[in-house]
Order: C-alpha cells, then structure tokens, then sequence
C-alpha cells in the first residue's frame, strides 16, 4: 500500500534484534551449546572496555540476535524473536532431548504456520516456525 505523504525510507535490512539478559556469558553458552547459534561478535568497548557487544545468530542467517545486560529500565526477559526450520518436527525433538530448555508442544492450526514457542533462562520468548524449503 502506498501513501504519497510518507517519505521514503533509507532502511532496507533487519539486522540485529537485542535480548536482555541476566548474564552473558551463561547466554552465551545457552544459544551456542544448546540452541548451536554462532558467535558473530564479541567485542569489549567503552571506558577500559567495562562494557561487552555480544551477538549470536543461526549458522547462515544475516540477522543477528545481541545480548544485552540489563541497562536502563530494561530487565532481563519480556523480548521475543522468530527463528525459522525447514523440519519443525526435527527440531522440537532435538531441543526436547538435550534437556534444561523450557519447549512448549508443537502448535499446528489451520491458517498459520506450524510453530512451538521456547524462552531462553531470562524469560525471552523464541518462536521456532516451519519454512517450506528453498
């Protein structure tokens, strides 16, 4: 739909969604060894480097997911993202099976696509939704 008095916009990519989380390195672990997201930076900066930029993302995805600790108003968990699968049955099995993930049953009802919903240890909501294959 297009509206004549709306600029343009420059944007043009969803790169990195942010969590906040309690602990980072126990983030960490949590997406790379359990979930097997990738380390895409980690970096120290600021002041002496006090402060960490932390990104995580599925092996091929652009889109990058950073962790955050709690700055400002905002406290661990309340955040949500979607994460894609070609084999949600797959998928739910294999994260079901390692244990210590808070994975709920898989939903599948007509009109919207097959999803379960998991949350990391702080509480941030992931939907894993089926993708036909490319």
């Amino acid at each position: 739909m297009s509206n004549p008095t709306q600029a343009s916009t420059t944007l043009n990519n969803l790169g990195v969604a942010m969590f906040t989380v309690a602990d980072q390195d126990a983030a960490l672990a949590f997406y790379t060894g359990k979930l097997g997201f990738e380390v895409r930076a980690d970096v120290s900066f600021g002041e002496n480097g006090a402060n960490r930029w932390l990104e995580v993302a599925p092996p091929g995805s652009t889109a990058r997911l950073a962790l955050n600790p709690p700055m400002g108003p905002y406290q661990p968990g309340g955040g949500g993202i979607g994460v894609e699968t070609v084999d949600i049955k797959a998928e739910h099995a294999r994260l079901t099976a390692i244990g210590g993930i808070d994975v709920d049953p898989i939903m599948d009802a007509p009109g919207a696509p097959t999803l379960f919903m998991m949350r990391d240890p702080d509480g941030n909501n992931i939907a894993v939704v089926e993708v036909p294959a490319s």
